[in-house]
This record gives structure tokens, C-alpha cells and sequence, in this order.
């Protein structure tokens, strides 16, 4: 990342770690996670998604973080805890092996007690500026079309959506994105 694009993310950050580019508020602690922390982040998707989905939605969930993320893909993911090491956020990502000028977001979430005061915003700004900094052009995610809070934070985050075979409410929609009935909205955001 050259001084220009430092810049414009703002705190002039040119690292590759996304741990140095994370400003938390007082209280709350980041690191990577550890194969130890798979369970935890397990024991809380169900709660903190609100069982969307019911127990079929509560499955998805857990199915789409397996331990292997937290075994290979720790050093561009964040775990942020609270004083008392509670977990409060945590966001799974990293670079494409095989487009290494591509980015990913994988799975995101913040305990709804701490929704609302910039804490997944704050991830992803820093979760993009190391991923620019490791060479990535561009960065991707997806969401279910259910869950419109997330295509709103997306969005807002500059995130583009990108066309589908279908649409639901005005948002396009990948039919069986990601398996029969798993069907998925898809986003791309450019890097400087």
C-alpha cells in the first residue's frame, strides 16, 4: 500500500497484520484465534444470529465455520474479547490462494449487547486495510437473502451487490449459491 492509499484508510497504517489497524474501544481486546477458540465461537451463532432460520438456519451456521478456520486461517482473522476475555466479536478472513489479489470475508459476528457502536465496522476496515496491504485488489462476501440487517451493513460499507439469477425484494440473489436451497447474496468491494 503506498502513502496515498495508507492515508485514505485513514490511520496511515501500512501493515499486513489486521490486529494493528483495529482501534477498540477501552475494555475490548483483539487477537487472532486459535483452534482453542473454534468451540466458543460454536457455542455463541446461535444466539447471537437469534436463530434465524430455526434450528435448519442454526445448522447452516455452524456448518459454514469448521474447525479448519480456525486452524489455517488465523493470522487475517480477529477474535476481540472484553475485559473479563467474554468474546464480543469475532471476523474469519483471508486472501484466496488461488487469487491472490482477492480478499474474503468469511463469517463476521458481534454480540448483539455490543451491536451498533461501530465494533464490525471497525473489523472490516481493518481486515481491508491488511488485506490491501498483502496485495489484494479487491474483496468479496456473502450473506443469506434473509438477513437483511447484513445486506444493509454491507452496503453502507461500500460493499457492491452483485447481479443474480433472480431477485427478492430488490436484492439479487445466487439461487443455490452454495448447495440446493442455499441460496446467497453475493458482494464485492474494490481496494485502492
Amino acid at each position: 500500500m503506498d502513502a496515498a492509499s495508507a492515508r485514505w484508510w485513514g490511520r496511515g497504517v501500512t501493515t499486513t497484520d489486521p490486529l494493528d489497524a483495529l482501534a477498540l474501544p477501552g475494555g475490548l481486546t483483539a487477537r487472532h484465534p486459535t483452534e482453542a477458540d473454534h468451540a466458543r465461537v460454536q457455542a455463541v451463532l446461535a444466539a447471537w444470529w437469534g436463530h434465524m432460520g430455526g434450528e435448519h438456519g442454526d445448522l447452516q451456521r455452524a456448518l459454514l465455520l469448521p474447525r479448519l478456520f480456525f486452524q489455517h486461517m488465523t493470522d487475517t482473522s480477529t477474535l476481540v474479547e472484553d475485559a473479563d476475555g467474554r468474546l464480543v466479536a469475532f471476523l474469519v478472513g483471508f486472501l484466496s490462494p488461488a487469487h491472490p489479489d482477492v480478499a474474503y470475508i468469511h463469517f463476521v459476528g458481534v454480540d448483539p449487547a455490543a451491536q451498533g457502536g461501530g465494533l464490525g465496522r471497525r473489523l472490516y476496515e481493518a481486515f481491508l486495510a491488511a488485506a490491501a496491504a498483502r496485495g489484494a485488489r479487491e474483496v468479496r462476501c456473502i450473506t443469506g437473502p434473509d438477513n437483511r440487517g447484513s445486506v444493509a451493513f454491507h452496503t453502507r460499507m461500500g460493499f457492491a451487490l452483485e447481479p443474480g439469477d433472480r431477485e427478492e425484494d430488490g436484492v439479487p440473489v445466487h439461487s443455490d449459491y452454495d448447495g440446493p436451497g442455499l441460496d446467497r447474496v453475493s458482494f464485492v468491494r474494490p481496494l485502492p
